[in-house]
């Protein structure tokens, strides 16, 4: 009996804290986020000397209010799942447990508090609030051409560093350091940043030769960017013969959370995990 009672328990929080389905826990995210917000403001406000100095020990107690809030449902998180570590080490997890130590390391590492902007990564949770997890789907297709892209996507990368190499090196023997250009790997760095197009304007060809290598560099830039886009586009336009398991679970999704191994992304209609096959 007494352990039905705490098992009860346990999924009571759960049901709080990590869905958003019920009353309680869309108000329990509503109020996460009002908190993440004001601890963010409150961490930009400390960083300007002015207001600081008027206010900083208001901003401290507000700090360490909401950092006492987020270390307990951090610990409630832990507690309300079976598998303790699913949810530890998930990306949430690490999140939360990285947007919660600043202002305890703040007592051994003097400035560690400015971490706490760290909390902003935390609004991710909104989705789950605004009920717009139908659109992970198209995340999760995005993501999947990424993947597929890698190997083109590394190859090519590789090749523009070599020709980042010979273009710096180039420059070095037409430049000369008299001209900026005091040795090759300073050459490479304004290859790549003409290469990019982001043009820092430190160092800058004289030349006639090293002019016309820089247009050179400059035309090919403008096509060197849009080579990743076109291979990530093109993955995406692939036609796919079967659509994985994970697909399913991003057309009709609800925030319901397993208890047991913390999976997401189950159907409206799902009574079983799709995980670990425990009862939701």
């Amino acid at each position: 009996m007494q352990q039905t009672t705490k098992k009860n328990w346990r999924e009571k929080i759960h049901t709080v804290i990590a869905e958003a389905d019920t009353p309680a826990g869309k108000a329990f995210d509503i109020v996460l986020l009002v908190l993440i917000l004001f601890s963010i403001v409150l961490v930009m406000l400390e960083s300007v000397a002015e207001v600081n100095a008027l206010y900083h020990d208001y901003f401290y107690l507000g700090e360490w209010i909401i950092t006492i809030f987020f270390s307990i449902e951090y610990v409630l998180r832990v507690i309300s799942i079976k598998k303790p570590t699913a949810y530890i080490f998930s990306f949430y997890g690490i999140i939360d447990f990285l947007s919660t130590i600043p202002l305890y390391l703040s007592f051994f590492i003097v400035g560690t508090n400015a971490l706490l902007a760290i909390r902003a990564l935390r609004l991710l949770r909104v989705f789950r609030i605004l009920k717009i997890t139908r659109y992970i789907g198209e995340g999760n297709k995005l993501a999947r051409a990424l993947k597929d892209s890698r190997p083109k996507i590394l190859v090519f990368l590789f090749a523009v560093l070599i020709l980042s190499v010979i273009a710096g090196t180039l420059m070095y023997l037409v430049e000369g350091p008299e001209h900026g250009f005091k040795s090759i790997p300073i050459s490479i760095y304004w290859c790549i940043v003409t290469l990019t197009t982001v043009g820092f304007g430190d160092i800058a060809p004289v030349t006639a030769a090293g002019q016309f290598i820089a247009a050179v560099i400059m035309i090919l830039g403008y096509g060197i960017i849009a080579v990743p886009t076109g291979i990530v586009t093109s993955e995406m336009a692939k036609p796919k013969d079967k659509s994985g398991p994970e697909d399913a679970h991003y057309v009709h999704t609800n925030t319901q959370t397993c208890h047991n191994c913390g999976a997401k992304n189950h159907q409206d209609s799902a009574k079983y995990c799709h995980k670990c096959g425990n009862k939701l």
